[in-house]
């Protein structure tokens, strides 16, 4: 007897080799019907013998094609109608858009085989890709994925690309940007004037002798242009600081091998199964003391970023070069990344002498992402490319679609509709122009995938926040959600977590309900509510921001504290850091509470630990203090400094008398992560509720696997960014 059946499926099942999958699953079961794409995902009819059908849902459950993924499966039987083939349709339009976009992938193993093949027709091929690999959200405009829809549309495909393009038993069948030499893309290398210097495979030889020789130059990546130079070149590297204005934050390194990355760096197993995974993210690792890199690439850290080469056009460079490039986002300070070659001359003209360009558009920019490894767990710090969209399905009754605008620094936006909850590509920092219009295209791009027009817009309590600002002129429904708990409120969306806990937010700044900055909270909380249990004592920020990078500033600001209680003369060499004149004006912010708000921040207490250590005095970037004191922790050292709660608040500004005598930086560092630990403990012991934690304070891998040791009831995000760039989940959870 023969059943009919039809499959709704959504998920990530566009782009991805899905409805090949099928064809080959049904045509093997002996199944007719058809399968095709819309709008929310695919539709598929079978129909056949009951056993046939079985086998085909088994497969279908079990046996998917490597980069999708099935969220959600409706399935109906209807009344047999004699289908006598199985065929693959023309994609279906419908009235709503809900289909998940895939994010860009890296070279498949499949194409570096090919790429490599002196017989294969794509042999040395730049742009070489299938439905396993290559790039997806950066090349589409509108969904359904298909060619006509994305950035490959004027490029006609040869008689050998369209013949694997229309073969549904070819691993390239409907690869949307397929081409090979004769059809696809150009490649092109000029001077920063623009004068073409060379294109396709030679341009790439020529770039390759160009980096030997010390240039500084940029190159056109999947999601926007690297800069890249010589990573074992200390005159080039120092070079790039200056141009960048860029002292110490760290550069990421791009290798050729996992071989070679381990010759500098001590690699775990999770580390390198990362680092060699098809997301191919920049993973921070520990270096090893002798290395053949330049010191300058990361300085008065242990850690280093590392990545593999993740498209074919960084492969053939740097199987050229034979040597590891730093390869970071070509852009100014604080702006999101170039995707376009004018914008690069003029903006990048002063840093780069050369650019590799070529003429596929970038119509959505992504960065490369950036995690660590806590043991087998992913801490993801930015999810960009091979990561983002990241997509969540979620059982609801709620029918607006919603969107949340996320935080001030690390933005990323996340919206809902039709059951999904979809994380948005790292947007960045929103204190330029640039990045402000940056995450308005963002926003535009999300609208045109998925025709999705807000009715509620959840924002941060900061009010002068750009999102919460924009937010409020939108005149849609606004719902606020205070930062710290948007931070708990992330994890617990991703770990399913839907009762009472124990939440425990540490970072650099959020808007507290006091008008204060928060930074060091505690909360006992649910789905729909908090309460405030403990918190660090607060200190003043001494001129604000400014604070933020003149971090002795803080140190001042306990000092000025502790005076309160003895005449503080513990203290007098700290303050020769000041001049006389800045001491006295300081003293009278302080003493007058002119901008000098308020803070309980454990990311600017490290600050305060950094000067008091004497390992620095200013940072360059978000971060930097807390990474230098983690480079200095000692594990043989057990010893700690005495931080005690007293009611709600956690008295910890005594233990800078102790700073003082203790002189030693790795005495200082280490005591001090370890009564962070203490304090935690001597909290969370308080209350027979599961931990969970967030915020930028727990990207410190020092301080996250001592608690993590301690404590096997601890929950922190793995999929979404532990820092700001997971808040917009947190707002969405907080509204649903």
């Amino acid at each position: 007897m023969k059943k009919r059946y039809r499959y709704k499926i959504e998920g990530i099942v566009q782009g991805v080799g899905f409805r090949p999958f099928v064809y080959q699953t049904a045509l093997s079961n002996a199944l007719f019907g058809y399968v095709l794409n819309d709008s929310n995902g695919v539709e598929v009819e079978v129909e056949g013998r009951l056993k046939d059908l079985k086998n085909f849902d088994a497969t279908l459950h079990s046996h998917l094609p490597p980069l999708s993924r099935v969220d959600f499966i409706d399935k109906v039987e209807l009344e047999p109608c004699g289908y006598i083939d199985f065929e693959i349709r023309k994609s279906g339009e419908k009235e709503s858009k809900s289909t998940l976009i895939s994010p860009d992938m890296s070279i498949c193993d499949d194409c570096y085989r090919e790429l490599k093949d002196t017989s294969n027709f794509r042999h040395n091929y730049f742009f070489i890709n299938c439905t396993n690999c290559g790039p997806r959200y950066s090349i589409i405009k509108t969904v359904p994925y298909d060619r006509v829809n994305t950035s490959m549309s004027k490029f006609v495909m040869c008689k050998k690309c369209e013949s694997e393009y229309k073969n549904p038993l070819d691993r390239r069948y409907h690869a949307q940007p397929i081409s090979c030499a004769d059809c696809g893309p150009e490649l092109f290398l000029r001077s920063i004037k623009g004068d073409l210097i060379a294109k396709n495979f030679s341009a790439i030889e020529k770039l390759a002798l160009l980096i030997q020789k010390g240039n500084i130059v940029a190159m056109k990546g999947m999601g926007g242009f690297h800069l890249i130079c010589d990573a074992s070149n200390d005159d080039v590297v120092s070079k790039l600081r200056e141009r960048k204005n860029r002292p110490t934050k760290p550069f990421a390194v791009m290798f050729e091998s996992i071989d070679d990355i381990k010759k500098n760096c001590h690699l775990s197993l999770s580390e390198e199964k990362m680092i060699t995974s098809i997301q191919r993210p920049i993973v921070l690792v520990k270096k090893r003391l002798k290395q053949n890199l330049s010191s300058k690439i990361a300085p008065y850290i242990d850690r280093l970023g590392v990545f593999l080469a993740y498209t074919p056009l960084h492969v053939l460079l740097l199987e050229k070069l034979k040597n590891p490039i730093i390869a970071t986002s070509a852009n100014l300070s604080g702006e999101p990344i170039i995707t376009d070659a004018n914008e690069l001359k003029s903006s990048l003209h002063g840093v780069v002498e050369y650019y590799l360009d070529y003429n596929r558009e970038i119509v959505n920019a992504s960065d490369d992402s950036v995690l660590q490894m806590i043991g087998e767990r992913t801490l993801m710090m930015r999810s960009s490319r091979g990561f983002t969209p990241t997509s969540f399905r979620y059982e609801s009754g709620q029918k607006k679609h919603i969107l949340a605008v996320g935080a001030h620094q690390k933005n990323s936006i996340a919206l809902y509709l039709n059951n999904q909850i979809i994380l948005s590509p790292y947007i960045g920092d929103l204190d330029s122009i640039k990045s402000c219009e940056f995450f308005e295209r963002t926003l535009e791009v999300f609208k045109r995938l998925y025709d999705f027009s807000p009715e509620v817009i959840v924002c941060d309590k900061h009010p002068n926040y750009f999102t919460t600002n924009w937010a409020k002129k939108q005149g849609v429904e606004l719902f606020q959600v205070q930062h710290h708990y948007a931070h708990i409120l992330s994890c617990m969306f991703e770990h399913n977590i839907d009762r009472e806990v124990l939440g425990v937010a540490w970072d650099g700044t959020g808007y507290g309900d006091d008008s204060t900055i928060w930074g060091g909270e505690f909360f006992v909380c649910d789905r729909k509510s908090y309460k405030r249990v403990a918190y660090f004592e607060p200190f003043s920020l001494l001129g604000g921001d400014r604070s933020i990078k003149d971090i002795k500033r803080v140190a001042l600001s306990m000092i000025f504290d502790l005076e309160k209680d003895d005449n503080g003369d513990s203290f007098e060499e700290f303050k020769k850091l000041f001049e006389p004149s800045e001491i006295s004006l300081l003293k009278q912010m302080y003493q007058k509470n002119i901008n000098s708000p308020k803070c309980s921040s454990v990311g600017r207490i490290f600050d305060a630990v950094a000067v008091f250590s004497g390992v620095c005095q200013s940072v360059t970037y978000d971060g930097e203090s807390g990474l230098i004191i983690e480079s200095l922790y000692d594990e043989n050292i057990k010893d700690c400094y005495e931080i005690y709660l007293d009611g709600e608040v956690i008295r910890y500004k005594h233990i800078f008398k102790e700073m003082a005598k203790d002189k030693n930086p790795t005495l200082i560092a280490t005591k001090f992560i370890n009564s962070l630990v203490d304090i935690f403990f001597k909290i969370t012991q308080k209350y027979d509720l599961d931990i969970v934690i967030s915020g930028g304070v727990f990207q410190n891998r020092t301080l996250l696997e001592r608690l993590l040791k301690k404590s096997k009831n601890i929950y922190f995000p793995h999929k979404i960014p532990i820092n700001d760039g997971g808040i917009a989940i947190g707002q969405l959870y907080a509204y649903m």
